[in-house]
């Protein structure tokens, strides 16, 4: 039976939010997802395109809704992206460890979502170091 972080990766199309001009876009999370089929959308304010994919300053621009939201935000914006997922009516969101902040889980219980938190999104999606990575959160029972 899978685990609640590993059902989160059961979806089809997602949203993921970064913004490229204060940290790194979350590619290895979108390409991840891109490479097991999924529909991913790039969601990000500061930029025009993700590995040559256009991008979408808000929720509201993207061409079709999403089942689940990534976000991996410096932290002081993690709790606005919540608000504006649930707003979308987007009930599954991931926020990527080290983004997440206490304002961002309140706002995510006080609005019904599926929150995951405070474990790299990356090891569900891709191989390599990850896969390490895994072994270790599993061993220690945070997968």
């Amino acid at each position: 039976m899978p685990s609640a972080h590993e059902s989160f990766w059961t979806y089809q199309r997602y949203a993921v939010v970064g913004h490229t001009a204060r940290k790194p876009f979350p590619a290895l999370t979108y390409e991840g997802l891109k490479e097991q089929g999924k529909t991913a959308f790039a969601v990000d304010p500061s930029a025009t395109d993700v590995a040559g994919d256009k991008t979408y300053a808000e929720l509201a621009q993207l061409p079709e809704p999403v089942d689940a939201i990534v976000i991996e935000v410096p932290r002081d914006e993690t709790a606005r992206w919540v608000e504006r997922a649930a707003d979308a009516g987007i009930k599954h969101v991931w926020i990527h460890m080290k983004c997440d902040t206490p304002e961002a889980h309140h706002l995510a219980q006080t609005r019904g979502l599926d929150l995951h938190s405070g474990t790299c999104a990356v090891m569900y999606l891709k191989g390599g170091f990850h896969k390490i990575h895994k072994w270790i959160n599993k061993a220690i029972g945070k997968y």
